[in-house]
């Protein structure tokens, strides 16, 4: 191959790869609405919360739910850059191109085995790309934060809950 066309190649590469980027970014809704979790924010944290929480949920009242109530209320408490992050992972993940190649999980959340989703979460946390390792963290201490941090959460694991000082 000749230097110019392996430069055209390379150029051409780059402006398809930025224009995808843009349009994801410009088509993709934000993660967070006014520090409240959007509709596919909570999507997102609903699967993530199948496969980091397998076997623990109770399934009476829906789990969903009072958790993503609970992962909401916790992100509204967080700081503005950190929420500002955030928002944009989510949205990162909730779009089809972004959670394919970020997660690795073709397809969508809800629709999404626990199987596949624990296979991607163990991908995100074995990677390589540090930028994925944290979305990973992210996502396990929030909704582990979420989900034992309610005292009815603390009945069902037999934990009596902290010692009163």
């Amino acid at each position: 191959m000749r230097r110019r066309t392996w430069l055209g190649l390379g150029a051409a590469s780059a402006l398809v790869l930025a224009a995808g980027g843009g349009a994801v970014a410009l088509l993709s809704a934000p993660g967070l609405e006014d520090g409240k979790l959007s509709a596919s924010s909570r999507r997102v944290f609903a699967g993530a919360a199948r496969g980091l929480l397998d076997g623990t949920l109770a399934q009476d009242p829906p789990p969903a739910s009072a958790l993503l109530d609970r992962i909401d209320a916790l992100v509204g408490n967080l700081p503005p850059h950190a929420q500002a992050e955030l928002s944009q992972l989510l949205a990162l993940l909730a779009s089809a191109p972004g959670r394919r190649t970020f997660a690795g999980l073709a397809p969508d959340w809800p629709e999404a085995s626990v199987t596949e989703i624990q296979q991607a979460l163990q991908g995100m946390r074995l990677s390589q790309l540090a930028l994925r390792r944290q979305a990973y963290h992210a996502l396990h201490d929030i909704v582990g934060a979420a989900y034992f941090s309610e005292p009815a959460t603390w009945a069902a694991l037999a934990y009596p809950g902290p010692i009163a000082l």
